[in-house]
């Protein structure tokens, strides 16, 4: 494998309504370049988990078919995004102690520190995805952020220790091997659209991230560069589009199309109050949609999404450190007025958080929410990739403090 293979990156975004894979590499300058993307519909997935492994695969493969044809590369690898309401977080402490002769704190001496945070009592259907420290201590004195080659006799870490289902994951890594394909990681779908969203100074003042996705709504909640709270909402744009379909007694289809091109998450944006319409079901005569009874639709559900979001922010204890507010993204922030709304309900300042971090390439394409997730897992993987295997089924792992992230290779020991 030559150089210009062994950098090139691609992130799958395995989503409930849409598959997104974005190639990207990394230039003579060092600079990220999007070389292709591809899309397709999703049809295997029910609030982000898979249901049938079969339409996933299909899904994946017309993605990933579609991406080799754009940047012209076959697709070996990719790292992958979990998301799904069975995804559960949790703080936890460990500690040892230091026995080297100069008492100095090695690499080695942090990875059995992330080891020993690890022993928890969890089910016997649940692994941890990441291990993501918030800070060291070193013999009393916290606030630590790299404690390698410092000196002390005590190492403690508080960290954040995020859990999925087994089978869920498993299932996704049957769908990722069946369309050909390796799996170089495994990341957390909020976690991933971080990177692509966020810069460094709303994570040090605080902020947070609300992922819309179809089938899931994915909060993360930053402050001091650290990711503090996870939590995966499971109601999103597919509900919306439900609430459509069954309040205008339309198809589906319709319903969607209602959604992006006329919807409103907020009543009073609507300035234009133009019926729209739609052809009727069965040769019956077309129907008439009011745009502020449509408005009238939505907004319920996208106003429960952030009461949701709020209650998960304030459960996070970090609900008055968010100096940057809140960060929408995400399909479901491109409704019209979404972030009015939210501004409302959360009470905090709202923007839309649209991928960026790349150079040249395909830039503009990627520069849309719905391709956050993909962007993400692309530049968490460029981020980290000194210490990511380029495959994880033969189950070597590794952590280092430039990932922060302890791989999840048990995982794919058990499959």
């Amino acid at each position: 494998m030559d150089k210009r293979e062994q950098e090139i990156i691609v992130g799958l975004d395995i989503g409930t309504t849409k598959v997104c894979v974005v190639v990207a590499a990394i230039d003579e300058m060092g600079g990220y370049n999007i070389l292709g993307i591809g899309k397709s519909p999703s049809e295997g997935l029910t609030r982000g988990v898979v249901t049938n492994i079969d339409k996933t695969v299909r899904s994946i493969q017309s993605a990933v078919a579609e991406a080799e044809a754009r940047s012209g590369i076959q697709i070996q690898s990719v790292a992958v995004g979990i998301a799904g309401d069975h995804i559960q977080s949790f703080q936890s402490r460990g500690v040892i102690a230091i026995a080297g002769a100069e008492k100095e704190i090695t690499q080695a001496d942090v990875n059995r520190l992330i080891e020993d945070t690890k022993r928890v009592a969890l089910p016997s259907d649940r692994k941890i995805i990441h291990v993501i420290p918030q800070e060291f201590i070193i013999d009393g004195q916290d606030g630590v952020n790299d404690p390698v080659g410092m000196s002390g006799v005590r190492l403690e870490a508080n960290v954040h220790i995020i859990t999925g289902l087994v089978t869920a994951a498993q299932n996704i890594v049957k769908c990722v091997q069946r369309a050909g394909l390796h799996i170089r990681d495994m990341v957390l779908e909020p976690l991933a659209s971080s990177y692509a969203v966020l810069d460094e100074q709303e994570k040090e003042v605080g902020v947070a991230l609300l992922d819309i996705g179809g089938g899931t709504t994915d909060v993360a909640v930053f402050e001091d560069r650290t990711i503090r709270h996870t939590a995966v909402v499971p109601i999103a744009g597919t509900q919306v589009t439900n609430d459509i379909r069954k309040g205008c007694l339309v198809l589906t289809e319709q319903a969607e199309r209602l959604k992006c091109q006329y919807g409103f998450a907020y009543t009073p944006s609507v300035m234009d109050d133009e019926p729209i319409t739609i052809p009727g079901i069965g040769g019956r005569p077309p129907l008439e949609i009011d745009k502020k009874l449509l408005a009238r639709i939505i907004q319920p559900r996208m106003e429960e999404i952030f009461e949701i979001a709020a209650m998960e922010i304030k459960r996070s204890g970090y609900s008055r450190h968010l100096g940057a507010g809140v960060v929408l993204t995400g399909g479901g922030s491109l409704i019209k007025g979404v972030s009015e709304l939210a501004q409302e309900v959360l009470g905090l300042p709202v923007k839309i958080g649209i991928p960026s971090g790349f150079k040249s390439g395909l830039v503009r394409e990627i520069e849309n929410p719905i391709y956050s997730t993909s962007v993400g897992l692309v530049l968490y993987a460029l981020q980290n990739k000194d210490s990511v295997p380029l495959t994880m089924n033969n189950g070597k792992g590794s952590f280092s403090l430039k990932t922060t992230f302890s791989k999840m290779k048990s995982w794919f020991e058990e499959l």
